[in-house]
């Protein structure tokens, strides 16, 4: 489906070293096993998950196939696929667990979690007024526009990028009676979190995505470059694009590329909404490293996915999804199961009417459009072009 992985330039880099990862890590299995404590079942039950996860990962980079990625390695890219299907294998265990279960298996992670955590409101005290506005000023707002630059990044589109932007404001206006922590201030809406986290975050995502775009893609061997600045700023390119694909989603051009782009947006909300939803079922502060560490390996997993995505959305002779594309949405759908399950009983306050009118409309909304759009209209247009072609004839 995509190129060949095999770049020459850098090539000591793409020797394998197979044989020196299984000394490496049969060495490390051995220290652990001589000098960590026996007695301590806990400590001994982690290093056994660890080991066992490393162990999947080093089969995996050695027997998964390439992605679209080769930077900067492709060895890297195996690793983030493997790491995929260990969360994804935890997320089905979690799945079969008792809500009570899964929030006690989190203090397995860290035992100060398993406890009932306050939600914090953001919309008690809605003046427009200064000191409202810098108490709403907090660490997250920086973890926002970071967010935004992410997904930039992802979805290489500023247009889609301020759909996406607005619609999740907007859902958090539907779900503030599910979860305190979205019944936010108008201005803390529209002013803090859009025009200026999510305006910042895209700025700078899509300025990166620019000058990856402008970039000229001439690639050299390290052996071939003279100067000592040369070969470091060659090494540290390594970890820079090897190419760059701009993302034309054209949603209007046929029904694939309409249906393949509400389905990539529905994706995207799902990844940030699913987030929301297991850190207060499973008592997670939002600052804890777990959620930092799920949002950061969703990051890895969704830069090679859009690309297998966007290669079966707007290719039509690729049949098939890739591996990362594929086991992303099998992850973010095992999590929506999780939320499903954990969540009964947990929100009793019926959604507002509002809130179901609109998104009943916009749902009417994008079924009219695409009706119209490539149902009618295509057999209107031979109509139109025949009667212009009869005028041209009289």
């Amino acid at each position: 489906m995509f190129h060949e992985s095999n770049d020459p330039t850098l090539e000591f880099v793409y020797h394998p070293r197979t044989l020196s990862v299984l000394v490496a890590m049969l060495a490390g299995f051995l220290y652990v096993a001589l000098f960590v404590d026996p007695s301590n079942d806990m400590l001994n039950t982690k290093w056994g998950l660890c080991a066992l996860c490393s162990v999947f990962v080093v089969v995996s980079v050695v027997l998964f196939r390439d992605g679209p990625f080769i930077r900067p390695h492709p060895a890297f890219w195996r690793a983030v696929l493997a790491l995929n299907v260990l969360y994804e294998m935890f997320l089905l265990f979690l799945l079969f667990q008792s809500k009570q279960t899964g929030r006690q298996l989190m203090a397995f992670f860290d035992p100060a979690l398993g406890v009932v955590l306050p939600e914090r409101s953001y919309g008690e005290n809605c003046a427009l007024t200064w000191d409202n506005v810098r108490g709403g000023i907090d660490i997250f707002v920086l973890a926002h526009s970071v967010g935004w630059f992410g997904k930039a990044l992802i979805i290489r589109n500023h247009t889609m990028c301020w759909i996406l932007s607005v619609t999740f404001e907007l859902l958090e206006y539907s779900l503030a009676h599910q979860l305190p922590n979205f019944h936010e201030c108008w201005w803390d809406h529209w002013i803090l979190d859009v025009l200026l986290c999510n305006w910042l975050g895209i700025y700078i995502g899509m300025k990166w995505c620019e000058h990856f775009k402008m970039k000229t893609y001439t690639w050299h061997g390290i052996r071939e470059i003279r100067s000592i600045r040369g070969k470091l700023s060659r090494a540290g390119a390594q970890f820079t694009p090897h190419s760059w694909t701009s993302y034309r989603w054209a949603p209007t051009r046929r029904f694939k590329n309409f249906a393949g782009f509400i389905m990539f947006a529905v994706l995207i909300m799902l990844a940030e909404l699913n987030v929301f939803y297991l850190k207060s079922l499973l008592w997670i502060p939002p600052e804890h490293p777990l959620v930092i560490a799920r949002l950061s390996l969703l990051f890895l997993f969704a830069l090679p996915s859009a690309r297998e995505y966007y290669e079966y959305y707007s290719n039509s002779r690729c049949k098939r999804m890739g591996a990362h594309c594929w086991m992303l949405i099998a992850t973010l759908l095992t999590e929506l199961l999780i939320v499903v399950k954990f969540a009964r009983g947990e929100f009793s306050a019926p959604a507002p009417r509002i809130a179901i009118v609109f998104w009943a409309t916009v749902a009417g909304l994008l079924a009219a459009f695409s009706l119209w759009q490539f149902v009618l209209l295509p057999r209107l247009r031979p109509q139109h072009q025949h009667q212009a072609g009869r005028r041209k004839l009289d």
